[in-house]
């Protein structure tokens, strides 16, 4: 396998999707141009065509933010939640040590028009969090509220529903099992099966093997078996009859200690209609 063209814009945080056999890219943070480290939010938006290996520059996202979910349902892409900075500030950039907010924002990219609209803003602000789409429905699972930084956040295991069609969200749907951000999630046959993660409060810090599914149409959760190794901010996906998961940091953030994994996994479904 070559190795492809870097991203036209090296950032982290961005919200990734798949539409039409193009990915696309939103938002993220960068580095400061200058002064102490930090985690810059920003608004770009890129096509890559993995045939022609091209990145293409989009109209810009209406805000500026990291850390979001995106998800295509008929034709559209919605790029929901997210942090930043606070509205008003004269902050830049996101620090541990700052202020800063989690945001509900839900905007809309039209990909034939090139353009965006925002919707109705999720009722539980968030970043770090999971998306599947089922029906027609987006649900966003998990995720942390508070601040962008595990260590100052709040991890929720709040699930919400979003219908593109009436912009309108539901009410809470049935909880995630086990409270954790910096979680990969992907859709096979009706159900999103969320996997890995991490936790931090004042007495431990974790990263997570659970695997769980949800089931949309019943409101239920069911337990899979775990991975084999525990991990956050892994990449997750379904390809045929088998979920992927793979890569991850071991270690919760923050500890001073940073174990990156190359680890790939893949849990076979069984046969069925």
């Amino acid at each position: 396998m070559g190795e492809k063209k870097s991203m036209a814009l090296p950032s982290h945080h961005v919200a990734f999707t798949t539409y039409r056999d193009k990915i696309f890219a939103f938002g993220g943070f960068v580095l400061p141009e200058s002064g102490p480290p930090g985690w810059v939010p920003i608004n770009n938006a890129w096509e890559y065509d993995p045939v022609t290996d091209i990145w293409k520059a989009l109209a810009p996202m209406p805000s500026k933010r990291g850390s979001a979910l995106a998800a295509v349902v008929n034709d559209k892409i919605y790029v929901v939640g997210g942090a930043t900075t606070i509205p008003g500030s004269k902050e830049t950039a996101v620090f541990p040590t700052h202020p800063h907010v989690s945001v509900g924002t839900i905007e809309e990219y039209d990909p034939a028009a090139n353009t965006w609209r925002e919707r109705s803003a999720m009722p539980t602000p968030r970043n770090h969090a999971a998306i599947g789409v089922v029906a027609g429905k987006i649900y966003v699972i998990g995720g942390r509220v508070g601040a962008a930084f595990i260590g100052l956040a709040s991890d929720i295991s709040v699930v919400e529903e979003y219908d593109p069609a009436t912009d309108q969200w539901s009410g809470p749907r049935a909880r995630m099992p086990i409270a954790r951000s910096a979680i990969g999630a992907a859709v096979y046959r009706g159900r999103i099966y969320v996997a890995g993660g991490e936790y931090q409060d004042p007495h431990m810090m974790a990263t997570f093997r659970a695997v769980e599914a949800y089931d949309p149409a019943s409101n239920t959760w069911s337990e899979m078996p775990p991975m084999p190794v525990s991990r956050h901010g892994l990449a997750v996906g379904v390809i045929g009859n088998q979920l992927h998961v793979i890569s991850g940091d071991v270690q919760s953030a923050g500890t001073g200690v940073e174990v990156s994994t190359g680890e790939h996994d893949a849990f076979e479904f069984s046969p069925g209609p």
